[in-house]
């Protein structure tokens, strides 16, 4: 299995913005006991490099910009490049490295162009000022063949909703671990672990 077809069939993809290197990989390391198999680390090389080497999880590389930060990345250890905007100068990098790319869109003209670029999931951000998994719901009525993945403040009580509106996927990050114990972090984990597949 690939890391496209792990985010595809686990349906949580768990996000971890923390500028502190410990503090990023106790995260990820919770996330992984409650279950997640497909990280993104929005950190330092270094927490991408130690949480890669855990068996059966995929690790992406969140907040590539440049090509520099990206074959930093792939060199740690990373499977996914993932960019926070919808950054074209990457495809070719990727493609180069056999490593898949997710871009960012809000809009059905930058999803449509991202897929044009076979882009395999592209994130959808930021989801609930764009209206939620009512957006997902008419973003994919007249184009269906998107791979969606909504992220941006979304609750776990709302996993099932964007996943039976079409999503592939849902990220959550802050939800997750935001001011809660690893222990908590666990447990908020594996709610939305449990909430992701009773609505498959």
């Amino acid at each position: 299995m690939n890391i496209i077809q792990a985010i595809k069939e686990n349906k949580i993809y768990g996000i971890v913005r923390e500028d502190n290197t410990d503090k990023a990989i106790e995260i990820a390391n919770a996330y992984i006991k409650g279950g997640i198999k497909v990280i993104e680390i929005n950190s330092t090389i270094e927490a991408i490099k130690e949480v890669a080497k855990n068996e059966d999880v995929y690790i992406a590389q969140g907040g590539v910009i440049t090509s520099s930060q990206a074959l930093d990345g792939i060199a740690a250890g990373a499977k996914l490049l993932v960019s926070p905007i919808l950054q074209m100068n990457l495809v070719k990098l990727s493609s180069g490295h056999k490593i898949p790319l997710m871009l960012t869109a809000t809009t059905p003209n930058e999803a449509y162009t991202a897929w044009k670029a076979r882009v395999p999931i592209i994130k959808i951000y930021p989801i609930k000022d764009l209206g939620g998994a009512t957006y997902i719901e008419e973003l994919l009525r007249p184009m269906k063949f998107l791979n969606v993945m909504p992220t941006g403040s979304i609750k776990i009580s709302d996993i099932k909703e964007y996943l039976k509106k079409g999503a592939t996927a849902v990220g959550l990050g802050h939800e997750l671990y935001h001011n809660k114990t690893t222990d908590e972090i666990i447990e908020s984990t594996k709610c939305a672990v449990v909430e992701a597949k009773s609505a498959i």
